[in-house]
């Protein structure tokens, strides 16, 4: 993997969110529906993003935490991306032990799915059950803030989790569960990825893309109601 697939994607999203952030905070609050939608744009999965965290959060059984993770490893949009990566991977000849050719794109292919799948299950159902933390994103809303603020906050989740019991708490679910996989990983990516370098490349790279992630889904519904009026 390359550290610029996790940088590019954190300013993707903060350059769309920072013209979202100009939205009147009420009116979106009046427009964002009682049953959230589960896709970004219709087409990115985002099954675990609790939009409106006013009043008592109630917490989430571990068999809600694996079925989450399930949701997001299995949405048809993962098996498209994972296609788009294996095709960079195989231009740019990553792992050249896999070769090119048919084979060498769908030895890719699985190494780039199996990155996304153990990831998921990793942050947001193993680890998440065993510490007892909540790997939901909790959006804190126009009402909370400016751009810079929520941006912030929302980039900072990959640090700052909440326990089951809604205590504030350092994220280790976030932080030993992508090393957990950038560890298990080892063990299908060819010999010239099995060193600390690839190792810490693998980790930095999962846990700068879910801070990404998190700023575009904490301004995704400013964002819709900018573009759709919903």
């Amino acid at each position: 993997m390359h550290i610029w697939r996790g940088g590019l994607f954190l300013l993707a999203t903060c350059l769309p969110c920072a013209w979202a952030q100009t939205e009147d905070a009420e009116a979106v609050k009046k427009v964002e529906p009682a049953r959230e939608d589960n896709h970004i744009l219709g087409i990115v999965p985002d099954y675990d993003t609790v939009r409106n965290p006013n009043g008592t959060i109630q917490p989430i059984s571990a068999r809600t935490k694996w079925w989450l993770a399930t949701e997001d490893n299995f949405d048809p949009f993962n098996f498209v991306v994972n296609g788009v990566y294996a095709g960079v991977y195989q231009a740019i000849n990553q792992s050249p032990e896999f070769h090119q050719g048919a084979t060498g794109y769908a030895k890719r292919y699985g190494a780039a799915l199996a990155d996304g799948v153990v990831g998921n299950y990793m942050t947001e159902a193993l680890f998440p059950v065993m510490l007892h933390q909540d790997p939901r994103l909790f959006r804190m809303g126009p009402a909370g803030g400016g751009f810079w603020k929520r941006a912030g906050y929302s980039a900072s989740r990959v640090l700052v989790t909440r326990s089951d019991a809604g205590k504030r708490q350092f994220n280790a679910s976030e932080i030993l569960g992508n090393a957990a996989a950038a560890g298990i990983a080892e063990a299908y990516y060819p010999a010239s990825g099995r060193n600390m370098d690839d190792f810490c490349e693998r980790w930095a790279v999962s846990v700068l893309s879910d801070a990404g992630f998190n700023v575009l889904r904490e301004f995704w519904p400013d964002m819709r109601h900018k573009l759709f009026g919903k």
